[in-house]
C-alpha cells in the first residue's frame, strides 16, 4: 500500500493513516509518500514496514549507517540509528515535536504555554560550535552527528557474527563500519571479527590511557570482568565499571553537569541542608554538587555503581553513598524525616527510562524540597512525573533538551521544578 506520512510518534516511529486507522511506519519522514507493507494489525492501529520511497522529503539523506538504509530488506536493516536517513537539523526539529506533544497530550500542559516555551533540542560539543547543516550531496563520511559514541554494544548471533540488532528483532546485522563510534573504537576492528560462543561485545574508551595509546580503546566480552575504566569530566576523574552505565556521548556528562549547575536556584536552597542525588549511578552529579559545597546523599540500587560512587567522592568528604533503590529510600524518608527537614534542599534525580513513577514522586512531594531537577532520557516518562509534581503544587520553571543521541530518536531533557 502507499502511505502519506504525516508526523512522528514517541519512540521515533512515523505516523500515517489508512482506512481511518493510525499506521506506524519507520524509515520514513513526515511529508513523504512511501510504499509499505502491514506487518501487524490491532483494533486501533497497525504497524508497517517501508519498502520504497515514492515521494522523498528534501530532508532525506543517504543513511549514516549504510546497513540501516531503506534499500535493504526490512529484516536486515540495522536498527541502531533509526533517524540516520534524516538531515540532522530536521532530526532535532522532530525530537522537539515529540517533546511538545508529550507535554500537551500526555502531561496535559497548556498547548499555548508550551508553544511559548519555543522548545528546541540543542546540539552539544563539536556540533554546537559549527554549522551542522546536513546538506544534500554531502559525502556520507562528512555528515555531522558522527563519532560521538564512547561505548558501542554489538550483539553476537549463533554463527558468531556481531553487529547491532535489526529494528524490533534479535536478528544480528553485520556492519562494515561504526560511524557513530569515536574513531578509536572503530579502529579496534571488533565488528569485523567472528565471536563464536559469545553473546555480546562492548567497545569502550578508558581515559586512563593517553589519546591513541594502547589500552585506551577496550573490548569487553559478555559483561566484563569487573574492572574499571576512567572517564574524565572537566578534569575530574570518575571510575566506571567497564561494562557499567555511563553517558555514552563524549560530551554528555559535561553538558548535563553544566546544565544542572546552571539550573540550581541558589536563592532557594541552603548549602548546609541535606541534598539528594537519586538514581545516582557512579556519582556524577553528587561529586559536582559536593565540589560546589553541598552535603549530598547519593542513592543507587546497583551495588557496583554505588561502590564506585563512594570511591569517586571519597576525597570530598561531603557525599554519603547509599546502596538501595531510590524508591525505598524515598519511602523511608517520607515516613521518618522530621517536618521541614528538606525545606531548603535540592533533589536531583536521573531515573531509568521508565521514570520515577507515581509512588516515588508522591514520597518526594512529602519531603517538600525547595527544588527538584529531573534528568530524563524519555520525554513521556518525564512528563508523566512532571504532571504529578505540578498537580501537587510544583511549578515547571525551566526546561532544556539536548541531542545527546544524533541519528537516533533519543534525546535528553533536564527540567527544574520549584514550589
Amino acid at each position: 500500500m502507499d502511505l502519506d506520512v504525516t508526523g512522528v510518534a514517541h519512540q521515533g516511529v512515523f505516523v500515517a493513516r489508512h482506512e481511518g486507522r493510525v499506521v506506524f511506519v519507520p524509515d520514513a519522514i513526515p511529508g513523504e509518500r512511501v510504499r509499505a507493507r502491514i506487518v501487524e494489525e490491532r483494533r486501533r492501529f497497525a504497524r508497517a514496514v517501508a519498502l520504497e520511497v515514492l515521494e522523498a522529503s528534501p530532508d532525506r539523506r543517504p543513511h549514516v549507517l549504510p546497513e540501516g538504509g531503506i534499500d535493504r530488506a526490512p529484516g536486515q536493516r540495522a536498527g541502531s540509528a533509526d533517524f540516520g536517513h534524516i538531515a540532522l537539523p530536521r532530526q532535532r526539529e522532530l525530537k522537539a515535536t515529540v517533546l511538545a506533544d508529550a507535554l500537551t497530550r500526555i502531561g496535559r500542559f497548556d498547548a499555548a504555554e508550551v508553544a511559548g516555551w519555543r522548545l528546541a533540542v540543542s546540539p552539544v560539543g563539536a556540533e554546537a560550535g559549527r554549522d551542522a547543516t546536513d546538506r544534500p550531496g554531502l559525502d556520507i563520511t562528512a555528515r555531522p552527528g558522527r563519532r560521538w559514541r564512547t561505548r558501542e554494544t554489538l550483539h553476537v548471533d549463533d554463527a558468531g557474527r556481531c553487529g547491532p540488532y535489526a529494528a524490533r528483532s534479535h536478528t544480528v546485522v553485520p556492519v562494515a563500519g561504526l560511524p557513530l563510534a569515536v574513531d578509536e573504537l572503530e579502529e579496534l576492528g571488533a565488528h569485523r571479527r567472528p565471536w563464536p560462543g559469545h553473546e555480546r561485545v562492548q567497545l569502550v574508551i578508558d581515559e586512563a590511557a593517553p589519546f591513541d595509546a594502547p589500552g585506551r580503546a577496550r573490548v569487553i566480552v559478555d559483561g566484563g570482568r569487573g574492572r574499571t575504566v576512567l572517564r574524565r569530566v572537566h578534569g575530574v576523574d570518575f571510575a566506571v565499571d567497564e561494562a557499567g552505565f555511563w553517558q555514552v556521548h563524549r560530551d554528555a556528562p559535561a553538558t548535563l553537569v553544566d546544565t544542572v549547575a546552571g539550573l540550581v536556584d541558589v536563592d532557594r536552597i541552603d548549602a548546609d541542608a541535606p541534598h539528594l542525588d537519586l538514581y545516582g549511578g557512579v556519582g556524577l552529579f553528587a561529586v559536582w554538587l559536593a565540589r560546589a559545597g553541598l552535603a549530598v546523599t547519593t542513592v543507587e540500587a546497583d551495588a557496583r555503581a554505588s561502590e564506585l560512587a563512594a570511591r569517586n567522592a571519597a576525597s570530598l568528604g561531603r557525599v554519603d553513598a547509599r546502596c538501595e533503590p531510590a524508591e525505598r529510600f524515598l519511602r523511608r524518608e517520607a515516613q521518618q524525616a522530621p517536618a521541614g527537614m528538606y525545606a531548603r534542599s535540592l533533589v536531583v534525580l536521573d531515573p531509568p527510562r521508565s521514570g520515577a513513577g507515581r509512588r516515588a514522586i508522591a514520597d518526594l512531594v512529602r519531603l517538600a524540597p525547595a527544588q527538584v531537577i529531573y534528568v530524563a532520557c524519555d520525554p513521556v516518562a518525564l512528563v508523566r512525573d512532571a504532571r504529578l509534581l505540578v498537580d501537587a503544587g510544583w511549578r515547571l520553571d525551566r526546561l532544556r533538551a539536548f541531542d545527546l543521541f544524533p541519528h537516533s530518536h533519543h534525546f535528553e531533557t533536564v527540567a527544574s521544578f520549584v514550589r
